[in-house]
């Protein structure tokens, strides 16, 4: 028996004292702080003090890129990346691997590039592109989570996007399947072509406007309204956006989002000239933009938050060019203390942040029975966590596999101290402790 006691245990969104009893990789107990058993043989006790204990993050939205692009991150990297930030379980998106996950084929082939390499727990989404409707089932029955879809061109050619009469084929199978739909909600005819300085980030962002997202949700959630299924906006990232999730809730469509750390935390104004590094799409924007993310969380219209890690070699990032430079930002290490900083600043608690870093992408995933929550039955999957920390990235030490981040030089709020995957240390300190103990969900 493995029980963890403290005085900042959060449970069901507060924090208070408890003894967390753990048997055979779950929460066998949650007790009193003081109802702890004599420590022995069989039973080892850690005493967190006033560290917080949270359950283990669920991201919902990492890009692994194995197979095939493997150069670009793999399972190894990104699970070791994921364990340093108190993340335990990652949900792999189907596109930027060879082949992209839109049949069972392809799951396969992921499944077992992935095999001995997890240092958390890993599950996967499909893909929905054209002319696949016939695979979805059988994804379903091969175990994927849900569904990923490109309104707009994803970037590479394996995974081409999806029009309103995709949509239409594919959204009533998913409805039955009772699995959702994550949409990268923008629409190729609001995108602008760039036509000024390639170092210009707001030349970038001119080109990647506010009503390419809303009119892309809007869409979607239409859809949504006359099919019954369930739609999910990933990577929120504008005010207008935030809204037409919130009007189309009010409506009664089974609609959900998403935002990104790097979305809560920057500004357009803290892009310096040719810092390609910031780039993502849909891009950051000006502070508005993220106060009103902000608020999405706060009125629950947004529920989630997760990384979009996204990484790529320095050369794909093409320094100095935004219109070459890959889209993505690789921060799924950096997420809690990321959300953390911003969130405490705004008066929320580490209870909010389990909320939408933990229980909500379980939900999503359909892991909100094991997933998610400290609660008896659960996977004994913990973060321990300084909240008062502050500490300054030092990209030379993330464990991803390329160092390059936005967040190099700031300064963030919340250290991880370990990490425990079903009753067992795998991150501690500094330190990888107990190799390749992921399971494939």
């Amino acid at each position: 028996m493995l029980v963890v006691r403290g005085r900042r245990i959060v449970l069901d969104g507060a924090e208070r004292p408890a003894s967390l009893h753990i048997v055979d990789g779950r929460f066998a107990a949650v007790r009193d702080i003081d109802d702890v058993p004599v420590p022995g043989p069989a039973v080892e006790v850690v005493d967190t003090g006033n560290l917080v204990v949270s359950p283990g993050i669920v991201d919902s939205h990492v890009h692994v890129n194995e197979p095939g692009r493997t150069e670009w991150e793999g399972f190894d990297t990104a699970t070791r990346a994921a364990a340093a930030g108190g993340v335990t379980t990652i949900i792999d998106m189907p596109l930027n691997s060879v082949p992209a996950t839109t049949d069972v084929r392809a799951l396969e082939e992921k499944r077992s590039a992935a095999r001995g390499k997890c240092h958390v727990d890993v599950g996967f989404w499909g893909g929905v592109v054209p002319g696949n409707r016939a695979a979805l089932e059988l994804l379903v029955d091969a175990g994927v989570r849900g569904f990923k879809c490109f309104l707009v061109p994803s970037g590479v050619d394996e995974f081409p996007s999806v029009g309103e009469e995709h949509l239409r084929r594919a959204l009533p199978v998913l409805a039955a399947r009772k699995l959702p739909l994550l949409v990268h909600a923008e629409l190729p005819d609001r995108i602008k072509p760039h036509a000024g300085r390639p170092a210009s980030y707001r030349d970038y962002l001119s080109t990647r406007p506010a009503a390419a997202e809303t009119d892309a949700i809007r869409l979607t959630a239409r859809l949504a309204s006359q099919t019954g299924a369930h739609v999910h906006i990933v990577h929120v990232s504008s005010a207008e956006g935030a809204d037409a999730i919130k009007d189309a809730q009010s409506a009664g469509v089974r609609i959900t989002g998403e935002t990104c750390p790097h979305y809560l935390t920057f500004r357009v104004d803290d892009v310096p000239e040719g810092a390609t590094e910031y780039k993502c799409a849909p891009p950051i924007r000006e502070g508005e933009h993220r106060e009103a993310l902000w608020r999405g969380l706060g009125a629950a219209t947004l529920g989630l938050v997760v990384s979009d890690h996204s990484p790529a070699p320095p050369t794909l990032k093409c320094r100095g060019d935004f219109v070459r430079a890959w889209g993505g930002i690789a921060s799924i290490e950096l997420g809690l203390a990321a959300v953390w900083t911003e969130a405490h600043d705004r008066g929320y608690s580490v209870g909010d942040v389990a909320r939408w870093m933990s229980e909500a992408p379980a939900a999503l995933a359909g892991l909100s029975a094991r997933k998610g929550r400290i609660a008896p039955g659960y996977d004994a999957d913990l973060v321990v966590w300084n909240a008062d920390d502050e500490f300054t990235v030092d990209s030379s030490r993330l464990q991803q596999r390329h160092k390059v981040t936005p967040y190099a030089g700031r300064r963030l709020r919340g250290t991880v101290r370990t990490t425990f995957l079903r009753g067992q240390r795998v991150w501690d300190g500094a330190a990888m402790v107990h190799w390749c103990a992921g399971a494939l969900l």
